[in-house]
């Protein structure tokens, strides 16, 4: 006596088509879905407490284990000028022609290490911010913008020792030192943009933070943080393409613009053309450019 088995006919899987309908119906959304721009812009605008509070905290936690605390806030640029005063000042000779060199030198170091903090703060902002990225829900965006405000804070607190050395070598206070506000503005803005172009290529390739320090010093040798670009424009030993280059350079035009607004034997001949229309420049092909950037890979942050 055989016996025939039935198999019961097979139920055909719904379309992906008839799933997003079902899903659209019920009022259901991809879980972590890129929003579109302007929404993005305002759950970015919500969480500007958070952005704060997190970049004051981290500031707060930076040293919080050395014993001299806030203070080497001040102290990590000084020295740093320091060190490049000995070396490229005295032993190179490049303090011979640019007054006040001790207030030059230590304007370009202190901007520089801004946007140098900022740019490697933001690579490590999502690849060293997992945890947070993927416990919480929120706009990536925050994070490297949160690290450059975390920058910005502490260069406002070391303003004061720059302010001190100022007036120490006989610089005078100076309306002019009002155009210190929007520089330092341009210079927010670009280097929040660098930073996010910059966390998310370190999100994808994490090996790129140990990159970055070679590439950051390099940029700031070409920068002028040392030496006048003006004193080399007015020789012939390099292409004046090469000069202009320099000049336009977005790191060299911000300590430009710094040295302009504070020291007073710091002209306006010494600036390139239209200084201020190319670092607004600078600030808006970087700052839209790198926001809409990371905002495309904003679904893969955290994944995998």
């Amino acid at each position: 006596m055989s016996t025939v088995l039935h198999t019961p006919p097979q139920t055909p899987a719904p379309a992906d088509h008839d799933l997003a309908a079902l899903a659209a119906r019920h009022g259901l959304t991809v879980s972590g879905a890129r929003p579109s721009l302007p929404e993005y812009l305002r759950r970015l605008w919500a969480r500007r407490h958070f952005i704060t509070a997190f970049a004051t905290a981290k500031l707060t936690a930076q040293y919080s284990q050395a014993k001299l605390g806030q203070v080497w806030q001040v102290m990590t640029p000084l020295l740093n000028a320091a060190v490049y005063y000995f070396i490229f000042g005295v032993l190179l000779g490049t303090k011979h022609g640019v007054p006040d060199y001790i207030p030059f030198l230590v304007t370009g170091v202190f901007i520089w290490t801004f946007t140098q903090s900022s740019i490697m703060a933001g690579t490590r902002a999502i690849s060293g911010n997992l945890g947070l990225v993927r416990a919480l829900h929120f706009p990536r965006a925050a994070l490297p913008i949160s690290f450059c405000l975390q920058q910005l804070q502490q260069l406002l607190f070391s303003m004061g020792a720059l302010v001190v050395i100022l007036l120490c070598f006989g610089v005078p206070v100076s309306a002019s030192w009002l155009l210190a506000l929007p520089a330092l503005f341009l210079q927010f803005t670009f280097n929040a943009g660098v930073s996010m172009v910059m966390a998310r290529m370190g999100a994808r390739t994490p090996d790129i933070a140990q990159l970055m320090p070679f590439v950051l010093r390099t940029w700031m040798y070409v920068s002028g943080v040392m030496w006048s670009i003006d004193k080399l424009a007015q020789k012939d030993s390099l292409p004046h393409v090469v000069t202009l280059a320099l000049a336009a350079n977005p790191a060299a035009v911000y300590i430009d613009l710094m040295r302009f607004s504070l020291i007073d034997s710091f002209h306006a001949s010494q600036l390139p053309a239209h200084v201020w229309a190319l670092a607004a420049g600078w600030a808006l092909v970087a700052g839209v450019g790198g926001f809409i950037y990371f905002w495309k890979a904003e679904e893969t942050y955290g994944r995998g």
